[in-house]
């Protein structure tokens, strides 16, 4: 199953912008703007037939008709990311969806303070140019092994993000590397963190913040891909409710909700089918769920993740 909401757009321009990172502007077919979305958004593309990525937009909102995405080589692609350097050319025209934002910016906050970890800059970069244009106070950690791989190093370091942003490069002087703990500073209700990277950094970033005080709610994520397993051998089967029907459903062990419930015509919008998107999330009604996505925090109780997640609790009722 996919998104069938799907809008068709051209390859408008496609440039090499960092060692194996390359950029794509998007133009709706025909002209006229694309969908407004807000800082933090992700698109999906129909990289070709049956194959769908996610991909964070680059630029400010409203900052131009289309969208900008980058795209980084993966040595490990499963299809995407060869597909979009080898195959995808200018003036191609592929499908994509509606933007998604679950990593949107806090509007109380005083202050922000971005963590990037290479291809995870790209959601940041756009909330760096909404933050530099509200005139918000603001500062962005951008890590990156080298300065030849870093994503839109020479438009950042020239531009009028210049004063806000601080490169940290792995082959560099060891104090050239993130402090995190200078970055993030004493915790500050007024002030809100968002990082976007490898699982790893991210992780790094969460269990450093949350031993220096920092609470969960100020602490903001998106991953880039699916790097964790979300299957486990003790895996146990579960039931799922239709609060509507009524109608209950056995969820055995190695099958998904999503899965499940299609065979019996039920369809829950999918995407990545790996918990990475959210196009999937779902409303719990009762009933406990055992997150395995990467989107929710993790303790989120009345929704979760049906193409990946499990339950903790015997029976979900699930809103549908």
């Amino acid at each position: 199953m996919m998104n069938t909401d799907w809008i068709s757009v051209c390859v408008a321009s496609k440039r090499s912008i960092a060692e194996d990172i390359q950029s794509f502007d998007l133009t709706a077919v025909g002209g006229g703007a694309l969908p407004a979305y807000t800082a933090g958004a992700h698109i999906d593309i129909e990289v070709r037939p049956g194959l769908v990525r996610q991909y964070s937009l680059c630029q400010a909102p409203g900052e131009a008709e289309g969208y900008r995405i980058a795209v980084l080589r993966d040595p490990a692609s499963r299809g995407g990311s060869t597909a979009m350097h080898d195959v995808l050319r200018e003036g191609d025209v592929v499908r994509i969806s509606v933007p998604r934002n679950h990593f949107e910016l806090e509007p109380t906050a005083a202050r922000s303070v971005l963590l990037a970890g290479g291809i995870g800059v790209t959601p940041l970069l756009c909330m760096a140019e909404q933050l530099q244009r509200d005139g918000k106070d603001f500062v962005l950690h951008y890590c990156a092994r080298s300065r030849a791989r870093a994503a839109f190093h020479d438009d950042v370091a020239n531009g009028e993000l210049a004063a806000h942003v601080r490169f940290h490069f792995d082959e560099g002087p060891d104090a050239s590397r993130l402090d995190l703990a200078g970055a993030l500073g004493a915790p500050s209700a007024e002030t809100h963190v968002y990082v976007c990277g490898p699982s790893g950094f991210i992780d790094w970033v969460f269990s450093g913040a949350e031993a220096m005080g920092w609470p969960r709610a100020q602490l903001h994520r998106e991953y880039f891909s699916a790097e964790a397993p979300t299957a486990s051998v003790d895996d146990e089967a579960f039931d799922v409710r239709i609060a509507s029907t009524g109608a209950t459903y056995a969820i055995p062990c190695g099958r998904s909700v999503t899965d499940v419930l299609a065979e019996h015509g039920i369809d829950i919008p999918v995407s990545c089918q790996q918990g990475v998107c959210g196009t999937c999330i779902t409303r719990v009604l009762e009933g406990e769920p055992d997150h395995r996505d990467l989107v929710l925090m993790g303790d989120e109780m009345d929704e979760f993740a049906p193409c990946c997640s499990r339950s903790r609790t015997p029976v979900l009722v699930l809103d549908l």
